[in-house]
């Protein structure tokens, strides 16, 4: 049970990562301190779309889900609703190639404005 809780809750790290990745500049329009946070896992995020990196996080999830004795993702709300967020059916390297671009375009254009913002100040 506890293998299992922990898989779980590395899909909801990972989804909130995801999130971080591709939103979070928006918090550093608010908060600037959070860009120290926000540069790397942007990059990051664009590094592993681009290049096709394993990631981490997903490792650690199928490790975890093998010994709770799971031969991949259940039938729980989590694996339901969010890992089709995280995995997509049908994600091709051209798919990922566009979201590595999409992660990389809203975080220049958010940057940009930061950057305009704290230097007309």
């Amino acid at each position: 049970m506890l293998y299992r809780l922990a898989a779980d809750g590395l899909v909801l790290l990972h989804l909130c990562f995801i999130l971080f990745a591709l939103f979070g500049g928006l918090l550093a329009l608010k908060w600037r301190p959070i860009l120290w946070l926000h540069l790397p896992a942007a990059a990051w995020g664009v590094v592993v779309e681009v290049f096709h990196l394993p990631c981490p996080l997903t490792r650690w999830e199928n490790l975890f889900r093998h010994l709770a004795g799971q031969d991949g993702y259940g039938g729980g709300f989590v694996e339901h609703y969010l890992l089709t967020l995280i995995y997509p059916a049908g994600l091709t390297p051209q798919i990922q190639l566009g979201l590595g671009a999409l992660v990389l375009l809203i975080n220049i254009a958010v940057y940009v404005r930061i950057f305009r913002r704290y230097g007309q100040a």
